[in-house]
C-alpha cells in the first residue's frame, strides 16, 4: 500500500486469564496471518495478553513479570508489522499506583511505545481504579505514516460526561490524527450493541475521524464478551461488524483518510436482526462453554424437577456441553407430582439425556423423626420444605463428586430476588445459569428453544408453577403474578427506581413495597449464590452491591 495507507486487521479473540501460554500462542498465529496477508497493522484487545478482567492477579509480581515476558515475545515476532496488544504495565514513577492499564505498540522486534488508559471505570462490574493509576500523557501513534488517535475502551464513556476534565480524544485531537483505534473489554448484556453504536457514532461525528474498535469474546466466570468489533466511517456509519459470539478477525484499508472493509468474513451472525431472547440464549451458551472449558470440567449435573427453570437449563447445557455429557437426577418427595416426573422423563428422552430418579421420600421422612424430639413434633411450614431441598442438594453434590462435575444451578432472577429459595438447597451450585433471567424471560427463551419443534414438553410451558414442596403448592400462594413481579424488580434493580418512582408508574404501593422490601431482606441469600452468567445491565453479583445489613426499606 503506498505511503500514507495502512493495511490493518483487527483480531477479537478468546482469551484465558492467566494463560499466558496459550494467549500468546493465539496472538502470535494473528500476527503471522496479518503478516502474510500484507497488513501493516493488526490491533488486539485490552488486557489481551492477560485476560480481562484479571483483578486481583494484578497485585502478583510474577503475574506481571509473565506479562511482561510474553509481551517481549510477541514483539520479538513483530517485523515488518506493527501490533497493538493490550498489557498491564508497570508505572515507573514513585508516585501513584504501580500499574497502567496500556496499550502496547509493537514493531520492529521491541515495544515501540505505550499509551495508558485514561479513563478508568468504577461503576457497575468494573473497578479498574483499584489497581490502576490514570494516564496523563498525550501522544499519537504513527504508523506507516498514518497518524492514529489510540485509546482504551475509553469511546465507551459518554463524551460529554462533565466528571471527566481529561478527554484523551480532546488531547490527541490537538496532534492532528488521521485514524481512531479504540480497543475495548466491553461484557454484553441484551442491549449492549445498540448502545456500543450509538456511542461510537457520537465519537465520530464529533471528531470527524472514522473508527476501529476491537473488542473481547468469549466469557469470564460471569462476564461474558460479545464480540462484535467493528469499523465505521468519519460520518459514523457502520462499515463492519465482526461476528458475534465467536472469534473472528476482519481486514481493513486506510488511505487518503478513508477507512474501507478489505476482506469480508464467511459468514456473518452480527445481532443486529436477531431478538433479545437469541442474544440471550447464544451469550449463555458461549457462557456455559467457556466456564467449564476454562475450568478443565466437562460434565454437568443438575436436579431436573419437571418445572419450566430446570428445563431451560438442561436444554442450554446439552447444547453448550453435549448431551452425553450433561447428567440430571429426578428427585421426586412425597408432594411431586406424576406428571411432573413424567415431564422431567419426557425432556431427557427428547434431548437424549442422562437422568436417574432418586425419590426422597424416605430420606425425608427420617429426617422429619430425627428432628421430632428437638421441636416436640415432626416440623412444619418452610422448616419441613426445606428439608426437602436440602435433602436434594446433598444428592446432587454427591453425583458432582462422583462423576468430577459441576452442579448448575437453576434458579431464576425473581426467586433470587426475592429469596424463594433455599440455601444449601435449590440455590446449590458452581454456576447459576438463568440467575439473570427473570421468569417471563424464561418462558420467552424456552419458546425460543422449542422454535423449530417441541423438545421442552408442552405441559412444562403451560402448567402453573410450584415448587411441590406441599400438597397443592403453587407459586402465586407466596408471589404476585410473574408479569408484575418482574416488571416491579426490573424497575427497582435495572433501573435503580425507589418506590415512589415505581407506585407512580401505576402499581399497588403495598405490593411494591412489600417486593422491594423482600428484595432487601434476601440480600444475605444471594451473596452465598454461585457465580451468575450477566446477560442484563444489572445482574445480581459483583455489579450489584448492596449491603446486607442495610435498613432501606426493610
Amino acid at each position: 500500500m503506498a505511503q500514507g495507507g495502512l493495511k490493518i486487521r483487527v483480531s477479537q479473540l478468546d482469551f484465558h486469564i492467566g494463560n499466558f501460554e496459550q494467549n500468546t500462542r493465539k496472538i502470535s498465529a494473528e500476527i503471522e496471518q496479518a503478516k502474510a496477508a500484507g497488513c501493516g497493522l493488526v490491533v488486539f484487545p485490552e488486557l489481551a495478553i492477560c485476560g480481562y478482567p484479571p483483578r486481583d492477579f494484578l497485585e502478583f509480581d510474577d503475574f506481571i513479570a509473565q506479562c511482561e515476558a510474553s509481551i517481549a515475545a510477541i514483539a520479538s515476532q513483530c517485523t515488518g508489522i506493527t501490533a497493538i496488544v493490550g498489557a498491564p504495565i508497570r508505572n515507573a514513577n514513585e508516585s501513584g499506583k504501580r500499574l497502567y492499564n496500556a496499550a502496547c505498540v509493537l514493531a520492529d522486534g521491541v515495544v515501540k511505545q505505550v499509551v495508558c488508559k485514561t479513563l478508568l471505570p468504577t461503576y457497575d462490574v468494573f473497578d479498574e481504579y483499584r489497581y490502576f493509576e490514570p494516564n496523563r500523557a498525550f501522544d499519537v501513534v504513527v504508523v506507516n505514516g498514518v497518524r492514529i488517535a489510540l485509546t482504551i475502551c475509553e469511546d465507551l464513556w459518554n463524551i460529554e460526561d462533565p466528571l471527566y476534565v481529561v478527554s484523551p480524544m480532546e488531547e490527541l485531537m490537538m496532534m492532528h490524527p488521521q485514524l481512531m483505534v479504540n480497543i475495548a473489554a466491553s461484557p454484553f448484556h441484551y442491549s449492549q450493541r445498540e448502545k456500543r453504536i450509538a456511542v461510537l457514532q457520537a465519537n465520530c461525528q464529533k471528531y470527524g475521524l472514522p473508527l476501529l474498535y476491537a473488542n473481547h469474546v468469549g466469557a469470564q466466570t460471569e462476564l461474558i464478551f460479545d464480540g462484535g468489533s467493528m469499523a465505521m466511517d468519519a460520518e459514523g456509519t457502520l462499515l463492519a461488524e465482526l461476528n458475534y459470539f465467536e472469534e473472528d478477525s476482519r481486514e481493513f484499508a486506510f488511505a487518503e483518510g478513508r477507512l474501507t472493509a478489505a476482506t469480508h468474513t464467511a459468514k456473518t451472525n452480527s445481532t443486529a436482526s436477531q431478538s433479545k431472547i437469541e442474544r440471550i440464549h447464544r451469550a449463555l451458551l458461549l457462557g456455559i462453554g467457556d466456564y467449564f472449558r476454562k475450568l478443565g470440567f466437562k460434565k454437568a449435573v443438575l436436579g431436573l424437577s419437571g418445572g419450566i427453570d430446570s428445563a431451560v437449563v438442561l436444554c442450554l447445557a446439552a447444547e453448550a456441553l453435549g448431551k452425553e455429557n450433561v447428567q440430571t437426577l429426578l428427585l421426586p418427595s412425597p408432594y411431586s407430582s406424576q406428571h411432573s416426573v413424567d415431564d422431567a422423563v419426557a425432556l431427557s428422552n427428547n434431548l437424549g439425556t442422562r437422568y436417574a430418579i432418586v425419590p426422597i421420600g424416605e430420606t425425608y421422612e427420617r429426617l422429619r423423626s430425627d428432628l421430632t424430639p428437638v421441636f416436640g413434633a415432626a416440623p412444619t411450614g418452610l422448616t419441613d420444605e426445606n428439608l426437602q431441598a436440602r435433602i436434594r442438594g446433598v444428592l446432587l453434590m454427591g453425583v458432582c463428586n462422583s462423576e468430577g462435575a459441576i452442579l448448575l444451578n437453576t434458579s431464576n432472577k425473581s426467586e433470587a430476588a426475592v429469596g424463594y429459595g433455599t440455601i444449601y438447597g435449590d440455590m446449590n451450585g458452581g454456576l447459576s445459569v438463568i440467575g439473570d433471567l427473570y421468569k417471563t424471560e424464561v418462558y420467552a427463551l424456552a419458546q425460543f428453544i422449542n422454535r423449530h419443534g417441541e423438545v421442552i414438553p408442552e405441559h412444562i410451558l403451560t402448567k402453573a408453577p410450584s415448587a411441590e414442596l406441599r400438597p397443592d403448592q403453587k407459586d402465586s400462594d407466596s408471589l404476585p403474578d410473574y408479569a408484575i413481579l418482574d416488571t416491579i424488580l426490573y424497575h427497582y434493580i435495572e433501573e435503580r427506581q425507589g418506590p415512589e418512582q415505581i407506585i407512580a408508574l401505576g402499581f399497588d404501593g403495598a405490593l411494591v413495597n412489600r417486593v422491594l422490601r423482600l428484595v432487601n431482606l434476601n440480600e444475605y441469600k444471594r451473596y452465598q449464590t454461585p457465580p451468575t452468567l450477566r446477560v442484563s445491565s444489572k445482574a445480581f453479583g459483583m455489579g450489584r452491591r448492596m449491603p446486607i445489613v442495610g435498613k432501606y426499606l426493610c
